[in-house]
């Protein structure tokens, strides 16, 4: 596919310096490196700034309300294996009424991309604290500095069992497309953090590029422990943080199947089977 032919005719509506436009690109980029076709590829999302992004790309799109993105992908997953599902969306719509579901997606480690822009507000509505707020931080919901401690969302995605997990920054494009690109041919869940100042409501750029650093080159990526460490580290480290290999939702439905054909009269699924 030629360069640029995932993008749509719609033209992004961010503020100018968003961090959106770099997930944007990446996204772009992976899928025209990997090369679906447009019409096998997903695009699912809630609500929030982060969510508008589907609509900038060519494929079928599904907007959900705030925080649903991931059942629904994994519903369109489930009826169609053969389709590329990426969810896509903002820390508040992931996080917050969505973060239910965040849990039980990775656990369940469906074949499912899902791209995080973490702004730690909710830039939408005006810069209301989100779930990943940094404690301090001044915003219309905080007037007095935020009490709560923050949600690490890679280092969640890490404790509860994620087999992908990577943090990239919009100040460094060129690392996040190669982290996405990563993200997509990674068999299983893969679940990828991008650092995406709000310039409007918590321009957080200045101190990311002073303080953010990638990954070590000596960092073993399957070892959770040491995942976990660089994840919680007061340094924001970027890059790929974990990737092991275990098994997909889609085979263990599979193996399912298998029990069950073989599944005697004295059975649940043998009973069933009399009616079939």
């Amino acid at each position: 596919m030629a360069e640029g032919g995932f993008r749509s005719e719609l033209k992004p509506v961010w503020c100018e310096g968003c961090g959106n436009f770099a997930a944007l690109d990446a996204l772009a980029k992976a899928l025209e490196t990997t090369k679906p076709r447009p019409q096998d590829v997903v695009l699912v999302a809630g609500i929030g700034c982060g969510s508008r992004l589907p609509g900038y790309l060519k494929s079928f799109r599904l907007h959900t309300v705030h925080g649903r993105a991931l059942p629904a992908a994994l519903g369109a997953k489930v009826a169609n294996p053969a389709l590329t599902v990426i969810a896509v969306g903002g820390d508040g719509d992931g996080l917050a009424i969505g973060g239910n579901h965040f849990l039980h997606t990775l656990k369940r480690n469906p074949q499912i991309l899902y791209l995080m822009t973490d702004n730690g507000v909710y830039g939408m509505t005006r810069g209301q604290a989100s779930p990943t707020a940094a404690p301090g931080l001044v915003s219309k919901s905080t007037p007095y500095g935020s009490i709560e401690t923050p949600v690490d969302p890679a280092a969640l995605a890490i404790t509860v069992g994620a087999t992908f997990v990577a943090r990239g920054f919009s100040g460094n494009p060129r690392q996040l497309r190669q982290i996405v690109l990563n993200a997509m041919i990674h068999k299983g869940f893969s679940f990828v953090q991008v650092l995406s100042p709000c310039v409007t409501f918590h321009n957080t750029y200045p101190e990311l590029k002073q303080n953010a650093k990638e990954v070590p080159a000596e960092h073993d990526k399957k070892d959770r422990l040491a995942a976990l460490k660089l994840a919680w580290s007061e340094t924001p480290y970027t890059g790929v943080l974990y990737d092991i290999e275990a098994p997909t939702l889609h085979e263990l439905l599979d193996s399912l199947a298998v029990k069950a054909k073989k599944a005697g009269p004295d059975t649940v699924e043998g009973l069933l089977q009399e009616f079939a």
